[in-house]
């Protein structure tokens, strides 16, 4: 299980929710001036930094030519991605798929929202209450972008079930849903080289891999593929 970055340790952890869901337990605490989200005791992120979490999405949106493109957005978490997005114009569509209705709550009516309530008023985005394995695999509809932070990474995820979307299958889906020239980024605490190999051999190119510093030492990361 993953714990709490080392800046965070100082401050006690206070419980402000805590919901079982059909995945588990969910639970927001709030640590100092931050808050956390925590998922069946794995510490999943919180709102100290959101470095990487912004470059999720700037970095698919300045390898994109269209004018006005669409995005999908996996998983709500804080929501540092969703509230970026909202802050470009230039992103037509922006659909987020979040299946725990504990933390779209926590965003609508609790103290998250003083991340997304802009973004969440915007024309242009859609909350879906939905799985995002399970969206990828059913739905009809393509984006120019998929942006996907579900997990703690391709190679720790939160739930097993989750781990079908970094295998041929879920990728073989994340392409489908993918418009020809469409970029696939997916955020993780950890460089996945075994990651990369999948990703070409599902058919992507120009896979590669940002890092950003983060102060535990190992870096975040952004996954990049392109859909021929």
């Amino acid at each position: 299980m993953s714990e709490p970055p080392a800046r965070d340790q100082a401050a006690e952890a206070v419980v402000l929710d805590r919901r079982e869901g059909p995945h588990g337990e969910v639970v927001l605490r709030r640590r100092g001036a931050d808050h956390e989200i925590i998922a069946n005791g794995c510490f999943l992120m919180d709102t100290a930094d959101g470095r990487s979490e912004r470059l999720l999405i700037d970095a698919a949106l300045e390898r994109l030519a269209a004018a006005r493109p669409s995005v999908l957005i996996g998983g709500l978490g804080v929501g540092f991605s969703l509230a970026h997005a909202a802050a470009e114009p230039r992103w037509g569509r922006i659909v987020v798929a979040e299946r725990e209705t504990a933390i779209i709550d926590w965003h609508r009516r609790g103290p998250l929202g003083a991340i997304t309530a802009g973004a969440l008023a915007d024309p242009r985005v859609a909350v879906l209450p939905t799985d995002l394995v399970e969206y990828l695999a059913g739905t009809e509809d393509r984006y120019d972008a998929l942006c996907l932070d579900i997990d703690n990474g391709p190679d720790w995820t939160v739930t097993e079930a989750n781990s079908g979307l970094y295998g041929p299958v879920g990728l073989a889906n994340a392409r489908a849903r993918l418009n020809p020239g469409g970029i696939l980024a997916v955020w993780s605490a950890q460089p996945s080289p075994a990651f990369e190999t999948a990703l070409r051999e599902a058919g992507f190119t120009e896979v590669h891999t940002l890092e950003i510093a983060v102060s535990r030492g190992v870096p975040d990361v952004v996954h990049l593929a392109r859909r021929v």
